[in-house]
Formats: C-alpha cells, sequence, structure tokens
C-alpha cells in the first residue's frame, strides 16, 4: 500500500462531520461498541491532559520507560508532517499498511454516521493498541479532558495534568477554573494524578475535583519539587532526592515537565526509568534547531530555531528560554491562527527579539494573515514589526541585514509542521 491509501481514507473521514472540534463522547462510544470495544483491552494507560507540556512530558516518560526494555504505545496530537507521527505501536511509528487497516476497518464499522476526524481516528488509534502488544499506553488528551475522545478508559494506571493555562476558550471556558475543571475531567476514583505547576485558581478546580472523586493528588510544590542547580537536574520528593542530567530539550519550563515526567515513573513503581526520561527525550518543533535543509544551508552563519508553541503561557516560556540563551541578535519569524490570543502569545517575546517578521500560514484556511500578525505585534510592543511573503523570504530579508543572527520560527505547529517537512 502507498501513504496515498491512508490519505485517501483520512480525507474522507474529514467530510464526516461538519466541525472539526465538537466536544462529546456519543459519537465515540457508538463506534467502540461497533469496535467491541477496544478500549478495555489495552495495557496500562497513562492519561495526560494540559494546556502546555503535554508532548514533551509524554515523550520523557516514554524515554524513561522505554528504557527498561518496556514496550511502550502512544498517542499524540496534532502531527507536524504526516499523520503517523500520532501512533506509535510499542515504540516505533505505526507503519502505512497498519494504518491504512485500522482506518479502514473503523470507517467500515461507522457505515457513513457522522463523527469528527479526531474521534474516528482515535478510535483506531485505540483499536490498534488493542491488538498490539506492549506494557504501557501513554494517551495525551486532544482538547480539554472531560468529553475528550481520549477519555474512555475506565481506570487508567494514572493520569497527569500539565500546566494550565488560557487557551481555547471558545470550547472549554473562559476562566482558568473553567479550563481546569475540564482538564480535571481526566481524573478517575482512586487513581493517582501527577499535578504539574498550576495557577491558585486551577489547582483549587482540580483538587475539588479529585476531592468528589476521591483521586490522590501527587502536586508540585506538595508532594515532589523540580529544580536546576549547578548545571544538574535535582529532583525531591517524600521518597529522597535524585541528582540527575538535565533534559535534552531546551528551555527553563523544560525542568517543570522533567519533574513531573520524573514524580510519573515514581508513582508507576519505575524509579530507576528516571535516569533516562529526562536525558533520553527529543520532541520536535518544541525550541528544535534546524540544521539541515534549504533554510539553514541558505544561512549557514545563522542559527534557525523552530517551535510550536502557541498561547501565552507558551511565549512566556519561549521567552525566558531565548533570555537563558548566549547573547545574540534574535529576530522572529511568526504565523498564527486567527483563533489564538496572538498579542497574548507575542507580549513577553517582545523584549528578547530585535524585530518580527510576520507571515501568513500557507495552505491555512484559519492562518492569521500578515498585517495583522504585524498589528498584533505593535501592540504588542515589538519594535518595527515587518511583514513577510513566505518564510524563506523573511529569512533572506533577516540575514541580508544581520547573517550571524539568531532566527526563531514560531507560532504554529501548522507553520512548524511545513517548515519541517523541508527541515527536519
Amino acid at each position: 500500500m502507498s501513504a496515498a491509501k491512508s490519505d485517501a481514507i483520512l480525507a474522507r473521514m474529514m467530510a464526516l462531520h461538519p466541525k472539526i472540534i465538537d466536544l462529546t463522547l456519543d459519537r465515540v462510544w457508538r463506534l467502540l461498541a461497533a469496535l467491541d470495544h477496544p478500549e478495555t483491552a489495552l495495557p496500562p494507560v497513562i492519561h495526560i491532559a494540559g494546556t502546555n507540556g503535554k508532548g514533551s512530558t509524554l515523550a520523557m516518560i516514554r524515554a524513561g520507560l522505554e528504557a527498561t526494555g518496556a514496550r511502550v504505545h502512544a498517542y499524540t496530537s496534532p502531527h507536524l508532517v504526516r499523520f503517523h507521527e500520532r501512533i506509535r505501536l510499542a515504540g516505533e511509528l505505526i507503519a502505512e499498511p497498519a494504518l491504512a487497516r485500522l482506518l479502514d476497518e473503523c470507517e467500515a464499522a461507522n457505515g457513513g454516521t457522522s463523527i469528527t476526524y479526531f474521534e474516528i481516528t482515535t478510535c483506531a488509534a485505540l483499536l490498534g493498541f488493542a491488538r498490539t502488544p506492549a506494557e504501557w499506553l501513554l494517551l495525551e488528551v486532544g482538547l480539554g479532558g472531560r468529553l475528550d475522545a481520549t477519555n474512555v478508559v475506565e481506570k487508567p494506571a494514572l493520569t497527569v495534568i500539565t500546566p494550565v493555562s488560557l487557551d481555547h476558550q471558545q470550547y472549554l471556558g473562559n476562566t482558568l477554573a473553567e479550563i481546569a475543571g475540564e482538564k480535571a475531567g481526566i481524573l478517575k476514583p482512586g487513581v493517582p494524578c501527577i499535578v504539574g505547576p498550576q495557577p491558585e485558581e486551577a489547582l483549587a478546580a482540580i483538587e475539588a475535583r479529585a476531592a468528589r472523586l476521591g483521586a490522590p493528588l501527587l502536586v508540585h510544590g506538595q508532594h515532589w519539587h523540580i529544580w536546576e542547580e549547578a548545571g544538574r537536574l535535582i529532583y525531591q520528593d517524600e521518597h529522597g532526592l535524585r541528582d540527575l542530567p538535565l533534559p535534552r530539550l531546551p528551555g527553563k519550563h523544560q525542568i517543570d515537565n522533567a519533574g513531573m515526567a520524573l514524580a510519573a515513573l515514581r508513582a508507576l513503581g519505575q524509579p530507576e526509568a528516571a535516569l533516562e526520561a529526562a536525558p533520553g527525550a527529543d520532541w520536535p518543533a518544541r525550541m528544535q534547531r534546524l540544521r539541515r535543509g534549504p533554510l539553514p544551508d541558505s544561512a549557514p552563519e545563522a542559527e534557525i530555531w523552530l517551535d510550536g508553541g502557541h498561547n501565552p503561557a507558551a511565549g512566556q516560556a519561549l521567552a525566558e528560554t531565548l533570555a537563558q540563551m548566549p547573547r545574540r541578535p534574535t529576530y522572529l519569524i511568526c504565523g498564527m491562527l486567527n483563533t489564538k490570543d496572538v498579542t497574548g502569545y507575542l507580549r513577553p517575546l517582545a523584549a528578547q527579539a530585535k524585530q518580527l517578521h510576520a507571515v501568513a500560514i500557507p495552505g491555512e484556511a484559519a492562518t492569521l494573515s500578515a498585517e495583522a500578525t504585524r498589528d498584533a505585534a505593535l501592540a504588542a510592543g515589538h519594535d518595527d514589526p515587518r511583514v513577510s511573503g513566505s518564510v524563506d523570504a523573511a529569512l533572506d530579508m533577516i540575514t541580508q541585514e544581520a547573517p550571524q543572527a539568531r532566527v526563531l520560527i514560531c507560532g504554529s505547529l501548522y507553520l512548524a509542521g511545513q517548515v519541517l517537512r523541508d527541515n527536519g
């Protein structure tokens, strides 16, 4: 089978429901029943929700578990280049023939009934996970938690809630408490939950739901602590202190992500896996240095970085990362979707960027125009932002002025995915 077969099936699935996002579990339960309930035949599940850090935390947990020799399934979204990135079966990206078979089976079982793209593809992933032997399944929530298509596992081994911030308010609520309440919808009676650093309002909502359900919490700053000291990662909980290598993934926020991963591994009874969790993990488009491809080749003296963060908390984390890097003139090439808080994302970056070049995201219906992104950058305090017709054109303009610049392409996972197709 060629890659075109799964692409064709996925294209048909996009047409099964008029809305890309429509949060309910009714359609998922209907299809899972038609598939003979694969969600009841999964290996032990670690279910991960949150606004920021889900993917990086999952990658660190996976690195730790795989270092023990365990076979680990993983489900993440969205993908950057190919859909296959979303599904790992026993440690390997799903192969095209296996993906096409699963999608075919789910399409047939669904029978043309209304169902969203994420819902039917999640059912396909669960079917694959149920049929492939493994010791663990890492399941990342797509959006929210309570009504997300992944929230069909009756009793996971562990849940994780990464930092909650304002994002997707049109679906999850307008306050941190409302959004955190939706994320906390993955909590299950008697199942421990690792809770990452949270605003007070979000933590209160998580604690309230946990109390109602009887779900034990292991909370950052209460039950476990993580910090950097003398170039090392220091983790401490009631079982003692661990002195470990720093994460491979750059940025202060990755310290907290590593802490959640370490707390999860210890809660799962895998303390030695902690030795490999942070240094062994890699996650594309999270402050990723581009070293090969047309963009780096066209600007050999420049540092070119890529990041897919897209909300105000991600902008703050990115600004802190840039502030810690060796001093170098930093330019941003930014493209964003019109559903995001663009000014909130760009405001913390203003102090770190010499100049911003705004671009539209090619082929994305929901892209913000380059002109609108430029205007948002002005409102966020950026000095003299420019408009460019493409990432290539922006990079050329920047490196003509500053050949040794640090260039960060940022603002959207969709933009990051397009860049990685040619510069991975």
